[in-house]
């Protein structure tokens, strides 16, 4: 069932419906951009606490939308459903390979079709997110109530814009989301990591010898803000994806002085290019690894053109050690794109990417092994899964471990594990942000074995049973339960 109003028209439309549900608090003092927020949003979503609208910032001109997608419940509203699996179970009926059969097989794929009609984003001549206009002089990024999140932070960042490129060549957009550090009033660096698509578009650029338009759009409805974090295949659009968990079409519009679409009912866009060649130092960064990341050299963006609602809201994310706000969008990474992660490996029953292992460090997974060295097959395949290939740890169990339950996940792996043979080493690329790695872009990685061992797979001792309690004694004390008076 969808969520009340959804899809929703704007950021602002989603605080309206979060403050309707209790999930919106407004602090109506005046509080501090440059690390009092940070440390608020830190305690607030360590308690569990609601999404939080400062109305006062010290800095800036607008108020700040922050841990918006902080609960799993939160951010199934964002998308409009009750739990996110029910989205990742749309995309598994839409990958299942039967013909339709009969009438009602033909009307159910005939409802598919139009599904995928409503996904194109829709061109409008005019938007909400040009009601005011900045060019030239009168560009002014402290407008921006940016925040510093950690006291080693090289300034103030912009956390949450959607960049918007495309390729010189073939013209393929790209939507990402990408840190953005303020460099002066009208200049900002673009921290595009190695692997990300805007990245191969600069290198185009540059190698060209070509500026390279950039749009940034800031303060997203929450299906277009989901869609840029979603590590999408080059090949899918992200508006199309957001469309697609929108289930209605999304309205864009031509940029003011760049050859680029934005959303069209966004807080905030910011317009510029990148010169080829020139690089700033960017950085330090408290990122969601929980440490610092380095400075290094990256692109700047000039924005020679601002342009915003009547009375934006600013909207931003707060990245430390997990627990953190970035939680609610990699679980819901986690389970949209099981169903696809499945179809490409069918030997998988469910997964699981650990918080603590900032989604890209560990993935739990559960499988039905049938053949020896099922599960090193199973490794393997994943580390070859698109971005997928940046897990460091896999461990692989039995389908009847839940992969959710950390103390079962433990259990085995901790006690059916002989690491002199179920333990598979091997290397390659890791994440821009990894420290650990004694190279940057690639190091070490493990797969953990730790399903029943069978004999093929050269155990001869006969794998023990566990105990289980009979169903019978089992039922015999729930129904008396009451009675011991425990």
């Amino acid at each position: 069932m969808a969520a009340r109003g959804f899809p929703y028209t704007d950021l602002k439309d989603f605080l309206a419906a979060l403050e309707r549900a209790g999930e919106l608090r407004r602090v109506d003092v005046p509080v501090d951009p440059t690390l009092e927020i940070s440390e608020v949003v830190t305690r607030t979503v360590r308690a569990g606490g609601p999404a939080l609208l400062f109305e006062r910032p010290t800095r800036g001109e607008m108020p700040v939308a922050i841990n918006l997608f902080g609960t799993e419940k939160r951010m199934a509203m964002a998308l409009g459903v009750e739990r996110l699996d029910e989205i990742g179970e749309r995309i598994g009926e839409m990958l299942k390979p039967e013909l339709p059969q009969g009438f009602s097989g033909m009307m159910g794929g005939l409802g598919k079709v139009m599904q995928l009609k409503s996904m194109p984003p829709k061109k409008v001549k005019t938007a909400p997110c040009q009601q005011v206009v900045y060019r030239g002089d009168d560009v002014d990024l402290n407008r921006l109530p940016g925040l510093q999140v950690w006291p080693g932070d090289g300034g103030i960042f912009h956390n949450f814009g959607l960049t918007h490129t495309k390729d010189p060549q073939t013209g393929k957009r790209n939507l990402g989301l990408y840190r953005l550090q303020q460099h002066s009033h009208n200049t900002i660096g673009m921290h595009w990591q190695i692997h990300k698509n805007s990245t191969a578009h600069h290198a185009v650029a540059e190698r060209l010898g070509q500026r390279l338009p950039v749009a940034i759009a800031i303060g997203a409805d929450p299906a277009v803000a989901y869609s840029a974090s979603a590590p999408l295949p080059a090949e899918i659009d992200e508006y199309l994806f957001a469309g697609f968990l929108r289930g209605e079409r999304v309205e864009m519009v031509d940029c003011l002085t760049v050859p680029l679409q934005v959303p069209a009912h966004a807080q905030i866009v910011l317009e510029g290019y990148i010169e080829p060649g020139e690089r700033m130092p960017e950085g330090p960064f408290g990122d969601h690894t929980g440490f610092y990341t380095p400075v290094e050299p990256f692109p700047v963006m000039h924005i020679e053109c601002m342009t915003m609602q009547r009375d934006p809201v600013y909207h931003s994310i707060v990245t430390s050690q997990p627990p953190q706000e970035d939680h609610g969008l990699g679980k819901a990474t986690e389970r949209i794109f099981a169903p696809l992660l499945r179809f490409l490996i069918p030997d998988i029953v469910d997964y699981n990417l650990p918080a603590a292992g900032v989604f890209h460090n560990c993935a739990i997974v559960s499988i039905r092994k049938r053949y020896p060295k099922h599960a090193q097959k199973v490794m393997n395949a994943i580390w070859g899964a698109h971005m997928m290939s940046l897990t460091k740890l896999i461990v692989i169990v039995d389908e009847d471990c839940d992969v959710h339950d950390y103390n079962e996940v433990a259990f085995r792996a901790f006690g059916n594990v002989d690491y002199a043979r179920d333990l598979l080493l091997t290397e390659g690329p890791v994440d821009h942000l990894d420290h650990a790695s004694y190279q940057q872009f690639w190091g070490g990685k493990a797969g953990v074995d730790a399903t029943r061992k069978l004999p093929t797979e050269g155990y001869t001792r006969g794998w023990p049973e566990e105990m289980r309690m009979s169903p019978e004694v089992s039922a015999l004390v729930d129904k008396r339960w009451k009675e011991y008076g425990i």
